[in-house]
């Protein structure tokens, strides 16, 4: 199903001029786009509902941090396009991404409000976390902002942070997940898979040769899974065909491969068939085991083996698979 993209906005005086106005917004960097984030996106639907005005994003390209503090910028889960496209599913109609500059950063907490939120924007309500700071050297806070609100004639919604199963949920938590392999409790947080996306490229051949053959994928994902072995879900980019797989993410210690070499190597379980997508998405369900040295190849294939059946398993449990073919042993 197509996304509705949000109309995208790139500077200040592009909103004043065009049509951004009156918005109900949203500030911040949204990485993730999360179960926090889709709660702010939902008030603004509510209050747009009722209110009038456009559901709006105000967030920043490049990530602050990396200018103001680039040695403690996180990694991002996520590009500006897939932030983009994963607000428009929750119905955000438009996006304002400022370029994050030295000089932007310089803006006082009053200055960064009357420029930005009220003249570019046009907001007539303002929904933020709890923990929202803005302005230079993050001087202002929510109690700032909906003190200037009150000035400049705009609504301010203050939302708690959003738990799930007792966890808080943010970016930093969706990110120590995924870091730990934990691809089923991230999910839960974001509330679809974890996904890296990239080209189909060559791999060595070894593998292919003497085990099974793969999918290998090129991304330039910041956040990688720890090194092991996963159900996933591997998705054509291009079209709607996708496919239960098993996923190793690792440097392949069976074939000795450089211990720098990181690979992301995907096995279709069933339904595979020509042409071979040129760009995909897999998406991690569950991690299965840790990546590790077997004493030769075919001891390493005996092993995909007992992974695809509990790939499959998993697949015929969730009911995402219904009919997906068995997986047959190649002699």
């Amino acid at each position: 199903m197509k996304t509705n993209m949000p109309h995208l906005f790139r500077s200040e005086a592009e909103a004043a001029a065009g049509s951004f106005g009156p918005s109900v917004l949203s500030v911040g960097n949204f990485d993730g786009v999360h179960r926090g984030h889709q709660e702010l996106f939902r008030r603004l639907h509510n209050w747009s509902r009722e209110h009038g005005g456009r559901p709006s994003v105000l967030t920043f390209d490049p990530h602050p941090s990396r200018v103001v503090a680039p040695t403690r910028a996180p990694r991002l889960l996520s590009t500006l396009a897939e932030r983009a496209r994963r607000m428009g599913e929750h119905g955000i109609e438009q996006l304002l991404a400022l370029p994050f500059t030295l000089e932007f950063a310089k803006l006082s907490p009053e200055e960064f409000v009357e420029r930005v939120i009220v003249r570019a924007a046009g907001a007539r309500l303002v929904v933020v976390g709890d923990n929202f700071c803005f302005g230079h050297k993050q001087a202002g806070n929510v109690s700032t902002l909906r003190s200037l609100g009150g000035r400049f004639g705009f609504k301010t919604e203050i939302v708690s942070a959003v738990t799930y199963r007792g966890r808080a949920v943010s970016s930093t938590a969706v990110r120590a997940l995924i870091d730990a392999g934990d691809v089923a409790a991230a999910s839960r947080l974001l509330t679809r898979p974890y996904a890296l996306h990239g080209q189909v490229v060559s791999g060595r051949g070894v593998g292919h040769k003497q085990t099974v053959p793969t999918l290998n994928l090129a991304t330039a994902a910041e956040v990688l899974p720890r090194h092991g072995v996963y159900v996933t879900r591997v998705r054509d980019a291009a079209t709607e065909r996708a496919w239960p797989a098993v996923t190793n993410i690792g440097v392949r210690p069976t074939f000795d491969d450089a211990p720098d070499a990181v690979s992301i190597e995907s096995f279709i379980l069933a339904g595979y068939t020509e042409p071979a997508p040129e760009h995909i998405v897999v998406d991690f369900l569950e991690f299965l085991r840790e990546e590790r040295k077997f004493s030769d190849p075919a001891a390493l294939r005996q092993q995909i083996l007992r992974d695809a059946g509990r790939a499959q398993a998993f697949h015929r449990r969730a009911g995402k698979w219904i009919g997906a073919a068995k997986f047959t042993r190649k002699r």
